[in-house]
């Protein structure tokens, strides 16, 4: 007798976990764990996302984060839903997020574990009032002094220290896009089954692209390298690149990462000219490096523009840096014209 699986014979993420484990000896179980942690709070923001309107109190008053960004009634309930989820079981030694100023310590009547977890609770959260897709991002890493309550230093390590990486993109279905180092897949929540299944396996971008991405309303604030590049892209096939490109932005790190993921594409967020973009605007930590991974992984390249940016170990937890990533043979073109030092073809 055939036996149907209620998944159409896809793997389920918690399936997904056990099996990429099943090929490392020593292991214990407590990542799973924490992926799953992780994976329940992106399923509970998920549903007040779905919300829209509905999630946000009456009266409420927005605030500011330590780092001067605007916080919704969505940014503050996401990260209390990380929190929630991720500081019970035993596995984390500290949290960092974009909403705390300093790392959250696992509460006294918890265990402890050997991982740090680094997010940004609800990427692009400025969408929310048009109902656009919105998302949260992760990081985990090892904590380099085990399960001692951590301090800010412990957390200031390079991108290429990550066991795992990932987002969740609250969009018309909700995905969860993860790595933990064998290729980038992503996963489909289910809503009949609560489950998140395996929808696209082993992502792969293509290393030319004919689209990019970038907020040109800055233009005037740019290098000259990475005017000279948008300029070229712009000139289209009459132009030195001799093909015509397409142009996109939607103001959410998550949402221009999941479109390059599934169909190609470059994404630039330079440093500029502007008063606290010098060194540019998106977190190391947290933003940068997990998108990064993600990237790398599925065959893309990770830089701030000038280099490669998973080796950079951030000096301070919210730091700031440029970003710029997707396709290879791009990114590699915008290095080149930053190592030039030239503005605009001629």
């Amino acid at each position: 007798m055939q036996r149907t699986s209620p998944t159409g014979g896809r793997p389920t993420l918690a399936q997904f976990l056990i099996e990429s484990h099943r090929q490392v000896p020593d292991a214990t179980g407590d990542f799973d764990g924490l992926v799953t942690d992780i994976a329940l709070a992106c399923k509970a923001i998920a549903v007040q996302v779905a919300r829209g309107a509905l999630a946000q109190p009456a009266g409420f008053v927005e605030t500011l984060n330590g780092q001067g960004d605007i916080q919704q009634a969505l940014d503050v309930a996401s990260n209390d839903l990380f929190l929630q989820a991720c500081e019970w079981g035993g596995h984390l030694a500290g949290m960092v997020s974009e909403e705390l100023d300093a790392p959250y310590p696992i509460p006294s009547a918890y265990p402890r574990g050997k991982y740090l977890l680094c997010f940004d609770p609800l990427d692009g959260s400025s969408n929310i009032d048009v109902n656009m897709s919105v998302g949260s991002i992760f990081s985990v890493r090892r904590a380099p002094r085990g399960v001692e309550d951590p301090v800010a230093e412990d957390f200031l390590l390079a991108g290429t220290t990550q066991v795992c990486a990932g987002y969740a993109l609250y969009g018309p279905a909700a995905m969860l896009v993860l790595t933990v180092g064998q290729g980038t897949h992503a996963f489909t929540l289910d809503p009949q089954l609560g489950e998140w299944v395996l929808s696209h396996p082993h992502i792969s971008i293509p290393p030319a692209t004919q689209e990019f991405a970038i907020n040109a309303s800055n233009q005037r604030h740019w290098e000259p390298a990475v005017s000279r590049y948008v300029r070229e892209c712009l000139d289209g096939a009459a132009g030195v690149r001799g093909v015509n490109f397409n142009m996109r932005w939607i103001a959410s790190l998550v949402a221009e990462a999941h479109r390059i993921l599934m169909r190609g594409g470059v994404f630039l967020y330079p440093q500029d000219a502007r008063e606290g973009y010098q060194n540019g605007r998106l977190r190391l930590l947290y933003e940068i490096h997990p998108m990064a991974m993600l990237i790398e992984q599925a065959g893309g390249w990770a830089s701030d523009g000038h280099a490669r940016v998973l080796p950079v170990a951030p000096e301070s937890l919210h730091e700031r840096r440029a970003f710029v990533f997707g396709a290879r043979d791009e990114v590699a073109r915008i290095e080149r014209y930053h190592r030039d030092g030239v503005g605009y073809a001629t």
